[in-house]
């Protein structure tokens, strides 16, 4: 019974990868990101490795993806996606902590 009871928490909280592309696609992410090979700003391999110490690395991606950033991965800044809905943004975060190399 707990291990089912495990298996239906991790499928809660599993990220949906279809639909995080397609935000990822339709706000421009991947216009600047890729998951492996920095383009403009970093690879998404890259962000999750910096912040995969970091118990608020989610929200802290979803500030940086929400309101923009300068400084933290070089000269050139993310333009801000203040447009976005907070569960957009969560999901994105999530999303680009859960790739692996």
């Amino acid at each position: 019974m707990t291990a089912s009871l495990l298996l239906a928490s991790a499928a809660a909280h599993a990220v949906d990868e279809a639909t995080a592309i397609e935000l990822a696609k339709t706000n421009g992410c991947l216009s600047c990101h890729s998951a492996k090979e920095k383009i403009v700003g970093p690879s998404y391999i890259a962000v999750a490795d910096r912040y995969k110490d970091d118990k608020d690395a989610v929200p802290s991606l979803v500030q940086s993806i929400q309101r923009g950033s300068k400084g933290k991965w070089g000269r050139t800044p993310m333009p801000a996606h203040d447009t976005m809905g907070q569960a957009d943004l969560k999901t994105l975060a999530e999303w680009v902590m859960s790739i692996r190399p």
